[in-house]
């Protein structure tokens, strides 16, 4: 059984969490490191980028050619129309769906919003990161920064930007001494993650019928149940990872569905909240409430 994975730290230490798993269910397979677009082209914003799946193509062509057997993606980075030939065959437990605010010392304003001061440059390359941070506190400078999690934290380590915004689940899987920095987390109800930040997905070819059954025991229903929504929402907006969207869902322990989204225009960011007791139309909802 091959694996294939991008080669930054993250993707294998995502690619090595699947392949312990399948070892417990006695699978032994090899990683295979395979870079994409996104791996090749570090200066340019995501905006630059032509198309979709800079981060997912190369492994999926590398399905296609059964030069691997699973390809393990960040769902985030997963484009929603599907590719023929090929299916998810499971979604992992979803960790800390929330991002962060990494903040140097000497950043630090208390009396302002995220405690960061007037003027302070952050760091992300994220149209839905800057659109939110713009919102909650107008005097930022944002700076498009593009690398693996270690490259990021670093810019902010070395003073070229006095802040960085990552997800939690990179920083948390990865385990980095963050120890230097005022590290805020952002609720994911008021500054909104993007659709399925933090859960992994295992992609097969829709024919490895017995690989697919075998994998069923790695799914996770209440993750699939709510990043399908997520990523519905950003399948009627015909958007990518470029696109200044939120989207977050989550299932109470009585089974009810709530939503929080939030969408950069020219004019601003949009909010909305919606909760259902059933799943079915709520993408559809979201975008009604939204106006688009």
């Amino acid at each position: 059984m091959i694996i294939g994975t991008r080669g930054s730290r993250l993707a294998l230490w995502q690619a090595n969490h699947i392949k312990d798993q399948l070892a417990e269910k006695g699978i032994e397979a090899e990683l295979k490191v395979i870079k994409t677009q996104g791996d090749k082209v570090q200066h340019l914003g995501f905006d630059k980028l032509e198309g979709k799946g800079f981060f997912t193509k190369e492994l999926e062509d590398a399905l296609l050619t059964d030069q691997i057997d699973i390809a393990v993606h960040s769902l985030k980075d997963l484009p929603t129309e599907g590719v023929e030939g090929l299916s998810l065959a499971a979604l992992s437990e979803r960790a800390d769906p929330a991002d962060v605010l990494l903040i140097r010392q000497d950043a630090i304003d208390q009396e302002k919003p995220y405690r960061l001061k007037a003027g302070a440059r952050v760091g992300t390359s994220s149209a839905r990161r800057q659109a939110q941070l713009l919102e909650f506190h107008p005097e930022l400078e944002m700076v498009n920064i593009r690398g693996n999690v270690p490259t990021r934290v670093d810019k902010a380590r070395t003073g070229e930007v006095d802040a960085v915004s990552l997800a939690a689940a990179g920083l948390d899987r990865l385990e980095l001494d963050t120890s230097e920095f005022l590290r805020i987390r952002l609720s994911p109800r008021e500054f909104i993650p993007a659709p399925a930040q933090g859960v992994m997905a295992l992609q097969v070819k829709s024919d490895n019928m017995d690989l697919r059954r075998q994998l069923m025991a790695l799914h996770n229903i209440d993750v699939g149940e709510c990043t399908n929504v997520e990523r519905k929402v950003l399948n009627l907006l015909e958007g990518g990872c470029q696109l200044p969207l939120g989207v977050y869902c989550n299932k109470d322990l009585n089974s009810h569905y709530h939503v929080s989204a939030a969408l950069g225009t020219e004019n601003g960011v949009i909010r909305t909240r919606v909760s259902q007791s059933t799943h079915a139309g709520l993408a559809e909802e979201v975008l009604r409430r939204l106006g688009v």
